[in-house]
């Protein structure tokens, strides 16, 4: 079963790094203020409350809530993130390339994929989603672990829950992150984004309690430091999210003089994340998209449904997408990010 909907908006909000992304967070709507810090204590006793009847100890409610005060840096953060731009022209791709898909982390993945030996297949065995797909998200999130945010999430969650532009959003956040410790998750291992992201795959603490694996067999799903916990929480996501093996993200196409985009504009607006699916053409078959001229630049099925992207317009790189790519969409509903994981991958795979 995949990620509902508001779970998946607010991922694209912790994720998301920089204003060429072309989603935002969904907010709550009703004119914001700036929270009284002499509030807190009684709203951090109501979400104690709420910790408390979904049955969290009690140690565990003392230990993570006593002295917790407002995080002010939290909050400056959370309302400086982009709005939904209003513009109909998007930023243009080829920027955003240039720094997600850099040499650093083509190496970097690269020499995962060379020094992690047999624990990559038995991943791919296991979970059915390519190695390279899953070193991409890891590469595209912390650069391998290079930096997985020293934020306190307990401080954090409790701080935007209380902001309220999405409270119940975080308040839940902050509920799964008390479950986590009640399990058994050391308290020093809590840090990560000021919006309650953390490890090496940037997991919010309800995947984590969802879809975190114990890829190394020790008992501890720890995607802090084990690099198989890592790689196999990713997959998991990946595998939960509905990927399908043996089919690509996407391959590279050339498409013909003359091809008439009216004709292939989409029908349906998409449930979720309208605005990134509706730069996509019609879906139709790959072997369709051949009778049109469309010639694809890698091996692709000509059974495999797919729609063309041209994420710079006319005359640019084009891409035929499958639903490979709406899973990666899963993960940061951004369309620069879905297609840079894609692009990485396949340079990780060279």
């Amino acid at each position: 079963m995949s990620l509902s909907t508001p779970l998946r908006l607010l991922l694209a909000a912790l994720l998301v790094q920089t204003a060429t992304a072309t989603s935002a967070p969904a907010q709550q709507t009703g004119a914001l203020r700036t929270p009284d810090e002499a509030e807190f204590p009684g709203y951090l006793q109501l979400l104690a409350a709420r910790v408390r009847a979904e049955g969290v100890s009690e140690g565990t409610i003392q230990r993570m809530t006593t002295g917790l005060t407002p995080n002010p840096r939290v909050v400056a953060l959370d309302r400086s993130q982009p709005g939904t731009s209003t513009s109909s022209v998007p930023p243009p791709f080829s920027p955003y390339l240039r720094i997600h898909v850099d040499s650093s982390r083509i190496s970097g993945g690269r020499n995962m994929r060379q020094s992690l030996g047999a624990v990559l297949p038995q991943v791919e065995q296991r979970y059915g989603v390519p190695v390279p797909i899953v070193l991409a998200i890891w590469g595209h999130e912390t650069n391998y672990g290079r930096y997985t945010g020293d934020f306190d999430l307990a401080r954090s969650l409790a701080t935007l829950a209380f902001e309220g532009r999405r409270r119940e959003l975080f308040a839940d956040e902050f509920i799964a992150l008390l479950k986590m410790v009640d399990r058994g998750v050391p308290r020093e291992r809590l840090y990560g984004s000021w919006a309650g992201a953390f490890g090496n795959p940037q997991f919010l603490p309800s995947v984590y309690l969802r879809l975190a694996q114990d890829g190394d067999g020790d008992g501890d799903a720890d995607i802090w430091h084990s690099r198989a916990d890592t790689l196999a929480s990713i997959a998991n996501y990946f595998r939960d999210a509905g990927w399908r093996p043996g089919q690509p993200w996407g391959v590279r196409v050339t498409l013909p003089d003359g091809l008439d985009r009216r004709q292939i504009a989409p029908r349906l607006e998409a449930p979720s994340c309208a605005r990134v699916h509706a730069r996509f053409a019609r879906w139709k078959t790959v072997a369709e998209w051949k009778e049109l001229g469309v010639q694809p630049q890698s091996p692709i099925g000509n059974e495999v449904m797919a729609s063309l992207f041209e994420p710079d317009g006319p005359g640019t790189p084009a891409y035929l997408l499958t639903g490979n790519y709406r899973v990666i969409l899963e993960y940061n509903c951004s369309n620069y990010y879905a297609l840079s994981v894609g692009l990485l991958a396949d340079e990780i795979a060279r």
